[in-house]
């Protein structure tokens, strides 16, 4: 059995202090004997305006939040998520929504690019929201593997998409991470039912990590971090304010769940191959 964490946060503009928070949230998942810790997206810079900045520094010599996630793992001896940052895909760039994944010795060894961006009007005080105004759109679905399993990478707005999900499990996932700052509004609708449905139709673990609260920016996440099971059952959630959610992976489980009801062999449909260029959606 493995043991996960996903952390749960009210992160601010201020990068060095939401990294000073992360890292204290991190040691907390250490000592509950977490190997695989997975961050919330935006978790170094939540309503940061100065993004590009932010992303230049990270492709340049600086690296403050990339040299923050190779530390952590390094000190810890775990694997680090780190749900997303600003990060160009070259030197220069548009920042895309990146997902880095660090090894227990600090190596970043799979990095995904957020595939669906946020372009959506809320019934919240924020009103509109447009990521693609700050962001680019990544192409590509990705897996990795990892100490606790075959860990598939996703991002928020990701988990309303469950193509990219049919996807990632025909690659091989057995868990898969949904880093969010979903808001309070969707979030109330939407966002468990989304996280179950997507480990159901998976039969994958599905670990999520969210922002909580209220943000200096006067925007409000719906937190409830949890991890739920390959039958779709939540086993164990945080509703409100920061900190972690541990769980433990029963490989048995998951097998069993699989065997019992095997769907893949079931499919009548073929999986999409590749992801479709922004705005080509049918």
């Amino acid at each position: 059995m493995s043991r996960v964490a996903a952390i749960q946060m009210t992160s601010g503009p201020v990068v060095a202090d939401n990294l000073q928070r992360a890292g204290e949230l991190i040691a907390q998942a250490a000592e509950q004997g977490a190997e695989l810790v997975l961050l919330p997206e935006c978790f170094a810079a939540f309503g940061n305006r100065s993004l590009q900045a932010i992303a230049d520094a990270e492709w340049g010599s600086e690296r403050p939040i990339r040299r923050f996630l190779a530390a952590q793992a390094r000190a810890h001896g775990l694997w680090v998520i780190g749900g997303s940052l600003p990060l160009p895909g070259c030197a220069g760039g548009k920042p895309l929504a990146c997902q880095l994944v660090v090894d227990e010795q600090g190596r970043e060894v799979a990095r995904y690019d957020k595939l669906h961006l946020f372009d959506v009007d809320v019934a919240d005080s924020h009103g509109s929201y447009r990521e693609s105004n700050d962001y680019g759109f990544g192409d590509q679905v990705l897996c990795v593997d990892s100490p606790v399993g075959r860990v598939g990478l996703s991002i928020c707005y990701d988990v309303r998409f469950p193509e990219l999900y049919q996807a990632l499990r025909a690659q091989g996932a057995e868990l898969i991470v949904v880093p969010a700052a979903f808001t309070a509004v969707t979030g109330a609708a939407h966002w468990e039912v989304l996280l179950r449905s997507r480990a159901i139709e998976t039969q994958c673990w599905v670990l999520a990590a969210n922002q909580v609260g209220e943000h200096p920016n006067g925007r409000q996440t719906y937190g409830h971090s949890c991890l739920i099971d390959p039958w779709g059952a939540v086993q164990q959630s945080l509703a409100a304010g920061e900190g972690v959610v541990t769980g433990t992976l029963a490989p048995e489980q998951l097998q069993s769940v699989r065997e019992r009801m095997p769907i893949t062999r079931h499919r009548r449909f073929a999986l999409p191959a590749e992801p479709l260029p922004p705005g080509k959606g049918v």
